[in-house]
Order: C-alpha cells, then sequence, then structure tokens
C-alpha cells in the first residue's frame, strides 16, 4: 500500500488527503477526513464536513517526541462537548494516515499516537496529539511528600465509590449558572463530604462525570453542590446525579473518612519546609 502512494505522489498529478481514526477507551472508533467526501478502509468510515483540520506533523530521528495538533469544530454528530468533559477522549489512540482518494487502497501511516491536553472554546475544540515516544518522556518513580499521591477510587487508592457510604444518587430542584446546584437534605452526609468529589450524569445509559465540586454545603434545609465549572447545558429540574466522596489527600481524611489508612500512599511524617530550614540555636547560660 505505500509502494503503491509512492508511485501515485511520483507521477505528479495525485489526488491525496488525510485522514484520521480515533479509538476511545470506550470503545468507540471515530474516523475523520480533511478530503470533501467520505472515505472508507480497514472498516472504518472517515467522515467529512467535520471541520476537523491538522497541523504540520513534526518529526524527527531518534527518541524525539513527534508532536502535532488537531482542531476541529464541537458537533453532535463528531465530537461532542459532553464525551470530552466526560472523559470519554483523555488518552484515545489516534492513527493518521496519507491516502488517495480515488484509491483508498494507496495509503500510508503518518502518525500514531494519543491524544493529549484538550481546548475547548466557543463551540470548538484543539487537541494536542502526542507520539509514542511521549511514554519515554514521562517521569518514572515514587514522589515522597506528606499527600496522598493516588487517585481515590483507583487500583492504589482501593477505596469502592460505590459503596453507599460514600455516593449517594439525588434529584436536582434548581440549579444556576449550570454551576450551583441544590438538592433536596442528605442526611447521613456531613456538610462538606462531597467537596472535591465528582459528580456524574447517566449519559447514553451510563454514569459520566460531568463535574467536580468545589464546595458541598447546607442551606436552609437544601444541599447546595457548586462545581468549579458551569455543566454543559444547564440540567432541567428532576434530572437525577451521583455525588461521589472527595478527599483532601491528607492521611487523616483518609483514616476518618474513609477508613483506608493501610492504603494511604503518602508519607504523612515526612519532615516539612520549617523542619528543613531549620538551624542550630545557641543558647548563653550563665
Amino acid at each position: 500500500m505505500q509502494e503503491a502512494l509512492l508511485a501515485h505522489l511520483r507521477s505528479g498529478s495525485t489526488t491525496v488527503c488525510r485522514a484520521w481514526a480515533v479509538r476511545r477507551k470506550d470503545g468507540e472508533v471515530l474516523g475523520f477526513t480533511d478530503h470533501d467526501n467520505d472515505l472508507e478502509f480497514e472498516d472504518i468510515v472517515f467522515v467529512a464536513r467535520t471541520g476537523l483540520t491538522a497541523r504540520a506533523l513534526q518529526q524527527s530521528t531518534g527518541l524525539s517526541v513527534d508532536n502535532s495538533e488537531a482542531t476541529g469544530a464541537l458537533t453532535d454528530a463528531a465530537v461532542r462537548e459532553e464525551d470530552i468533559l466526560a472523559g470519554l477522549y483523555d488518552g484515545a489512540e489516534v492513527t493518521a494516515f496519507q491516502v488517495n482518494w480515488e484509491n483508498v487502497d494507496e495509503r500510508s501511516i503518518l502518525f500514531r499516537g494519543t491524544f493529549g491536553e484538550i481546548v475547548r472554546a466557543e463551540g470548538a475544540f484543539r487537541v494536542e496529539l502526542r507520539g509514542l515516544t511521549e511514554a519515554l518522556n514521562r517521569p518514572i518513580g515514587h514522589v515522597f511528600h506528606a499527600e496522598c499521591s493516588a487517585v481515590l477510587g483507583d487500583g492504589r487508592c482501593k477505596v469502592d465509590l460505590k459503596n453507599a457510604a460514600f455516593s449517594v444518587q439525588a434529584e436536582l430542584r434548581s440549579e444556576r449558572d449550570a454551576r450551583i446546584l441544590s438538592f433536596d437534605a442528605l442526611p447521613g452526609f456531613a456538610a462538606g463530604w462531597f467537596g472535591s468529589g465528582r459528580l456524574l450524569q447517566e449519559i447514553n445509559g451510563q454514569w459520566r462525570p460531568c463535574g467536580v465540586i468545589k464546595q458541598d454545603r447546607t442551606v436552609l434545609g437544601a444541599r447546595i453542590i457548586e462545581l468549579w465549572q458551569p455543566l454543559v447545558t444547564p440540567p432541567p429540574g428532576g434530572s437525577l446525579f451521583t455525588l461521589e466522596a472527595g478527599c483532601d489527600k491528607r492521611s487523616t481524611t483518609c483514616q476518618a473518612r474513609f477508613a483506608n489508612f493501610l492504603n494511604f500512599r503518602g508519607f504523612p511524617h515526612i519532615p516539612g519546609e520549617d523542619w528543613l530550614r531549620a538551624s542550630p540555636s545557641v543558647s548563653v547560660s550563665g
């Protein structure tokens, strides 16, 4: 296939375009192309009219990191903002092709890697494309500090967030600016219990994270949840959400709230900066 494409490029009159295959971690496969008609190969339909474009690919020999960038419009038919917020594109695998649109068997792979940072603004998105050598650029090892280095509920933490003691489903009473949500009182959960936790919403039959909780308080018998960022669309009253407990990474919280100190991944007794800056004092006695 690559040899056939090379022969086509040498012909002097070319009909080539670019195409991208995106494989999300939930198994969904999406195809995009900058051609004006849809293409199909490798059992993937590469859809045109998505507004997706990509900058020139920077590549070098050796172990230097290859990188590029893709931009596009947020549309219901292609990449949806709620899917980005739900983390469905985090670490998604990306393969970029150069392909002869008159004969898709003539193609070559230009880039293979993963999605990096995604920036959303004014109905569009910009995503960093990281090459396979990016993994070699990551620091490996442990950082020794007082706070826990695990993520609440992950394999190192081992807290089961589905436990009724750490999460609850609640029906929305009202909202303001899609960022401050009001629920009925939640008996059994002290104010602040869900601070730094996650808010989940049911999307396509699955509970997906839709926001990070900034503040959790009780006001006149109602539970007020304030988010760091507003939801994509203001939810109607009666919408059902799941609230997950938050963790401030301190050993006292790990022990008192989650009874999980045996899995605490920090070093609470490590000397702090004040101790490191301390110097011996001299006293004179009579």
